[in-house]
C-alpha cells in the first residue's frame, strides 16, 4: 500500500518536473523565435528600404527616433520614426514615404532659370530649424505643435503660414547668405547647353552668379576620426547644392575634383572633412590635375579636421579637431574670410638596399617623415585598427591607444641605438648624430597632435620656419618618454638642422617609418626627401591657441611684408 502511494507520488513529481521543464523551455524558446523573426523582418525591410532609397531622387535616411518634434510632410501627423531627406528636409513616416517621394520634389541640382534670370524659391512646409525666424514679422517659426510654416531649401528663409502672402519678392530666391559658395542650378544647366567647353565661357556664365563667386566643394571622409562625416554631409547638402558635396567612401577625390573643370578658373575652394591622410589624398588628386594640364582649374584647399592628429589643420589655423562645437554655417563663414597661402609638398623616395632592379617607392609628404618611436606607435595603432576598425571610432579612444603603445615602448625601447644604424645627410653634408632613438623631418609647425616641435619651449634661439620656404626642419628624439616630455613642454627635441634635401641611409635591421601618419616597417634602404610642388591652401587666422597669442604678440611689434603669405602663429617663431 505504501509502495503504491510512493509510485503515485513519484509520477506526480515527474509530471510536475516535465511541466516545469516544458514551460521553462517555452519561456526561453518563444522570445528567441520572436526576436529572430523580428530581426529577419527588420533586415528584410532594411534591404527593401535601401533599394528604394537608391532609386529615389531624394537623399533619404531612415531613423528610429527623430531628435526633435517632427511631423510627416504628407499626413501632417507627429512621427517618432521614419525617413528624412538631408537635401531638402522633407520628412515622412514609413506609410507615407512612397507618396512623399512621388509628390514632393527634392532640390534640383540642374534647372533653367526664369526669363529674367531670376531663381524661384523652393518651399518645404513644416519642420523648420530650431530658433529660426520669420522673414516678414521677425517672430520665431515652428513653435506650434503641428506641421506649420515654410522654409526655402536654397536660401534657408523661413516664413509663417500667415505671413507668406506678405513676403516681398516671394518668387525670387537670392540663395541667401552663402550665395557666393553655392553652385546655382541654372549655372550647371547653362554649362550643359554650351557647345564650346572653354574656360572663357565659364567666366561669362559666372557673371550671372554675382561678383566674388567662389563655389566650394565639400569632400568628406566618413571613416575619419569620430565618424562625424556622414552627419556633416547631410548638413552641407542642406545648405549647398547637393552636387557640391561628395562622400569619399563612394567617390575618389580625382573624380570629385573634375567638377572644378566646369567652373571658372581659379574660383573654386575645396573643403576637406577628414584627417591629415584625407587631405594628402585630395592634394595628390590635385597634383594629378596638374599632370593633365588642368593647372588653371586648381582649387584652394581648406580643412575641417575630423581625424586624430590633425597637425596640418592646426598649422593652418583650423583647429586640432572638430566635434560640432560650432555650427556648419560658421564653418562656411570662416571659409569666406580665409586667406590663400602656399604650402610646400615633398617627394619621399625609398630605395630598398639590394633591390636595384625595382623602382623606388615614391610617397608624397605634407606634414612630416619620421623613423623611430613615434613611427612605431603609429604602426602598432594602424595594425590593430585594420583588425578591428569598429573599435577605433572615437578620437579619445584613438589617443588613449597611442598613449598605451607609447608607454609600452618606454619599457621595451625597440628603436634604441638608431644613431649606429642610420646616416643623415642635410643638403649633401653628413651630420654627426648623438645617441638617438628617432629622427623627425618636419614641413609644418605642428607634430604629434598639437606639439610645436621645432620651436620647442622657445628657450633657445632657432631659425625661422615658413610653409613656403622650400626648407625642412630635422630634429631628433631620445625615445618615447622624450616624445612625451616634448608634448607636455618639459623638454626640447635635438635640433639637427634645416635643409632643402634630406637623405637618410638605414644600414642594417628593420625600422618603423611613417609619412604623414601612414606607417610601415622598412629594411635597409636609402630615403631621399626632395621638394615636389606647392599647394594652395586656405589659412584661418581668427582662431588661435594660447601659445599662438603669446608668439603673435611679439611678432606684431615688427611685421614684415615678406612674412604675410606665411601663417603668423603656427608656422613661425621669431627668436
Amino acid at each position: 500500500m505504501y509502495e503504491e502511494g510512493d509510485e503515485a507520488q513519484d509520477d506526480c513529481g515527474s509530471r510536475e518536473e516535465w511541466t516545469l521543464l516544458f514551460w521553462t523551455s517555452l519561456a526561453v524558446i518563444v522570445p528567441v523565435i520572436i526576436t529572430l523573426w523580428c530581426s529577419a523582418q527588420r533586415s528584410k525591410r532594411k534591404t527593401h528600404m535601401k533599394d528604394f532609397f537608391r532609386k529615389s531622387k531624394h537623399g533619404w535616411h531612415y531613423t528610429d527616433l527623430f531628435n526633435k518634434p517632427t511631423y510627416c510632410c504628407v499626413c501632417s501627423q507627429h512621427i517618432l520614426q521614419g525617413a528624412f531627406c538631408d537635401c531638402c528636409g522633407v520628412c515622412a513616416d514609413e506609410q507615407c514615404l512612397r507618396r512623399a517621394d512621388r509628390s514632393l520634389p527634392c532640390k534640383e541640382i540642374m534647372a533653367p532659370s526664369d526669363c529674367d534670370g531670376a531663381m524661384e524659391h523652393r518651399w518645404v512646409r513644416g519642420n523648420v530649424p530650431l530658433a529660426s525666424y520669420c522673414a516678414v514679422c521677425k517672430q520665431q517659426c515652428g513653435t506650434q505643435p503641428k506641421l506649420c510654416d515654410f522654409r526655402c531649401v536654397w536660401c534657408q528663409t523661413t516664413v509663417h503660414d500667415d505671413c507668406m502672402d506678405s513676403l516681398v519678392d516671394a518668387d525670387q530666391c537670392d540663395l541667401g547668405e552663402f550665395h557666393s559658395l553655392i553652385i546655382p542650378p541654372h549655372y550647371l544647366y547653362r554649362v550643359n547647353k554650351l557647345r564650346r567647353r572653354h574656360p572663357d565661357e565659364y567666366s561669362k556664365l559666372a557673371s550671372s552668379c554675382g561678383s566674388g563667386w567662389t563655389p566650394v566643394l565639400v569632400l568628406a571622409n566618413t571613416r575619419s576620426g569620430n565618424n562625424m562625416g556622414e552627419a556633416l554631409l547631410g548638413e552641407f547638402r542642406t545648405l549647398l547644392n547637393p552636387v557640391q558635396v561628395f562622400d569619399l567612401s563612394e567617390l575618389t577625390p580625382s573624380k570629385a575634383l573634375q567638377l572644378c573643370t566646369l567652373l571658372p578658373p581659379g574660383s573654386v575652394r575645396v573643403l576637406v572633412c577628414g584627417g591629415d591622410g584625407t587631405v594628402g589624398w585630395v592634394l595628390d588628386a590635385i597634383d594629378t590635375m596638374k599632370l593633365k594640364g588642368q593647372d588653371q582649374f586648381i582649387p584652394r584647399v581648406t580643412i575641417l579636421p575630423l581625424g586624430t592628429g590633425n597637425d596640418l589643420s592646426n598649422t593652418l589655423g583650423w583647429g586640432a579637431g572638430y566635434a560640432g562645437e560650432i555650427p556648419v554655417e560658421q564653418v562656411l563663414r570662416n571659409i569666406l574670410d580665409a586667406e590663400v597661402v602656399k604650402m610646400d609638398r615633398w617627394k619621399v623616395q625609398v630605395a630598398s638596399k639590394g633591390l636595384y632592379f625595382r623602382k623606388p617607392k615614391v610617397l608624397s609628404m605634407n606634414n612630416y617623415f619620421s623613423v623611430g618611436p613615434d613611427a612605431l606607435m603609429a604602426l602598432n595603432f594602424h595594425t590593430h585598427r585594420e583588425k578591428t576598425p569598429s573599435f577605433f571610432s572615437s578620437r579619445i579612444i584613438n589617443k588613449a591607444v597611442y598613449f598605451l603603445y607609447g608607454t609600452k615602448d618606454c619599457l621595451v625601447q625597440e628603436c634604441k641605438d638608431l644613431d649606429k644604424r642610420i646616416e643623415l645627410e642635410l643638403d649633401g653634408e653628413r651630420v654627426a648624430l648623438p645617441s638617438l632613438e628617432g629622427i623627425i623631418v618636419c614641413n609644418i609647425g605642428y607634430w604629434g597632435g598639437g606639439c610645436r616641435l621645432w620651436e620647442g619651449m622657445g628657450d633657445e634661439p632657432c631659425p625661422p620656419t615658413r610653409l613656403d620656404d622650400g626648407l625642412l626642419e630635422v630634429v631628433g628624439v631620445f625615445g618615447s618618454f622624450h616624445c612625451a616630455q616634448i608634448q607636455v613642454k618639459l623638454a626640447n627635441p635635438v635640433r639637427l638642422g634645416q635643409a632643402h634635401t634630406v637623405r637618410l641611409v638605414l644600414k642594417s635591421s628593420k625600422m618603423p617609418m611613417q609619412v604623414d601618419g601612414e606607417p610601415w616597417a622598412q629594411g635597409p634602404c636609402t630615403i631621399t626627401i626632395t621638394h615636389k610642388t606647392q599647394a594652395l591652401m586656405l589659412y584661418h587666422s581668427a582662431e588661435q591657441t594660447d601659445d599662438d597669442d603669446e608668439s603673435s604678440a611679439s611678432e606684431t611689434e615688427s611685421p614684415t611684408p615678406q612674412d604675410s603669405p606665411r601663417p603668423p602663429g603656427p608656422a613661425s617663431a621669431r627668436a
